[in-house]
């Protein structure tokens, strides 16, 4: 489709009939022939003689061309575009933050894999999570993976295939032996603070209570609330154990109902799988879809016409069209 861009330009169009109009033409001063008796054949006549002139009119061609050019500058002002196909564009919505226990803990082979075999809590969880991640397209993902200490494995980035891939480097034990949960959730805080997403998602899946924290989990929690940050967390591993690899269940309860997330228990690798379906759920994928209409300026169009017309009217006056039709007459 062709529009313009300034069609207002459109209204002046009628400019140089209004000048024709109230513009006098414009006077030139030729040598004339003079008769010494006109002034007898004026009093013969009962006319008295004056001073005037005769106004030149162009012909048919040239009034033509003169109209045609003027139309073709005006146009090109005008700037025609061409509007190309519209193209679509979907800005994710949500940011959502894994954190990952990756304690000594982890390492421990009471789940089973997708063919039923029996792996550590790691493998599982790397399998589910991958599931997971197939769900989510269009969301900006990231990572972070603690123990004694929290890092961020992924920053925020809509590669997903990326973000599998490196789901895969998981290891048990890799950011030390112990569980620092408030401080991964603090690390998850700091990473939102440059989000500008609508809705922001921390996923926190651990099996031992906080043992290595600076900050506590539940001030942690309220810290994410206060920044519009929803916390789910997931239970995993065996509810029975004691010592440090003890399940602190009730601080896990703490920091999902602060900031109006869930609490799930997982206690084998369907019931984890199921709980991952039902988060895919609860935090809808959403996308913003953003339609551009790329445009093609064409204004070089009536500006290559007008040079192709200039320079055939230019060439036009060049013919010797009185002897043509001359020659013409006298064959």
């Amino acid at each position: 489709m062709i529009v313009f861009a300034d069609p207002w330009l459109g209204l002046v169009l009628p400019l140089p009939l209004l000048v024709w109009w109230l513009v006098p033409p414009r006077a030139e001063a030729q040598a004339g022939v003079r008769v010494p008796f006109l002034r007898s054949v004026a009093a013969l006549s009962g006319q008295t003689p004056r001073a005037t002139g005769v106004i030149a009119r162009r012909g048919f061609w040239g009034m033509s061309l003169l109209v045609l050019c003027w139309a073709l500058v005006l146009i090109a002002l005008m700037r025609p575009q061409r509007i190309e196909p519209p193209l679509r564009h979907d800005q994710p919505t949500r940011d959502l933050l894994l954190l990952v226990d990756l304690s000594a803990s982890m390492d421990t082979k009471d789940f089973t894999n997708a063919a039923g075999q029996t792996v550590d809590r790691v493998t599982a969880v790397k399998e589910v999570l991958k599931e997971f991640l197939g769900k989510r397209q269009g969301d900006r993902v990231g990572i972070v993976v603690f123990g004694t200490t929290p890092f961020p494995l992924v920053p925020f980035t809509s590669d997903l295939t990326l973000v599998r891939e490196l789901l895969d480097e998981m290891q048990a034990g890799m950011a030390g032996p112990r569980t620092a949960l408030g401080d991964a959730i603090g690390l998850g805080i700091g990473l939102f603070a440059k989000s500008s997403m609508k809705h922001k998602t921390m996923v926190a899946l651990t099996d031992g209570n906080d043992t290595a924290s600076h900050v506590l989990p539940g001030d942690a929690a309220r810290i994410a609330r206060d920044r519009g940050i929803t916390i789910h967390t997931v239970a995993i591993g065996d509810p029975l154990a004691i010592g440090e690899d003890m399940l602190d269940e009730p601080v896990l309860q703490d920091v999902a109902q602060a900031t109006g997330g869930g609490f799930y228990r997982a206690l084998d690798r369907k019931q984890l799988d199921q709980i991952y379906t039902r988060l895919d759920q609860v935090e809808t994928h959403e996308v913003e879809t953003v339609l551009a209409r790329p445009r093609v300026d064409l204004y070089w169009w009536p500006l290559a016409a007008l040079l192709i017309v200039t320079l055939v009217g230019q060439g036009a006056r060049l013919i010797p069209w009185s002897n043509l039709r001359m020659a013409r007459a006298a064959a």
